[in-house]
């Protein structure tokens, strides 16, 4: 079995999150989810569980940081092209996202970032390692 991923996310509405990961194209998986608490499935490897700020409180004695004002992590996918970056966060900002930062363009790689209602930063990614890495070998020969 692969390595898989779960991000716990604490958020205000769970129903609003819920909708908003549904629109950007996570599928809510009903076997793991009640009134407090949703697993959202971005991928076979990778799940965000939304969890109401009770929820989330029964794990942690820490205060819930209002990541509108401060960034604890930044969250990153990756998408196979520029185009599945560029359909991801247009599919996040018609849900109701914000785009934080400009576009990163270093031809290699492509990155575009929204935030989720709760202000949630995620980064979405494409590479080409091929190229990067034959960058990243020039550099290291200047």
């Amino acid at each position: 079995m692969s390595k898989m991923i779960f991000v716990n996310l604490p958020v205000a509405d769970l129903q609003k999150s819920i909708a908003f990961y549904e629109a950007v194209g996570a599928v809510a998986d009903k076997r793991f989810g009640d009134t407090s608490a949703q697993m959202m499935t971005l991928s076979d490897t990778i799940h965000v569980m939304l969890l109401t700020h009770e929820k989330f409180s029964t794990f942690t004695s820490r205060p819930i940081a209002n990541a509108h004002d401060v960034a604890q992590v930044l969250l990153c996918i990756s998408e196979e092209s520029r185009a599945g970056v560029d359909a991801t966060v247009g599919k996040a900002l018609a849900a109701g996202a914000t785009e934080p930062s400009p576009v990163d363009d270093y031809g290699f790689m492509y990155g575009r970032s929204f935030e989720d209602p709760d202000g949630h930063m995620w980064g979405v990614n494409w590479l080409d390692v091929d190229a990067a890495v034959a960058a990243n070998a020039e550099a290291s020969a200047a």
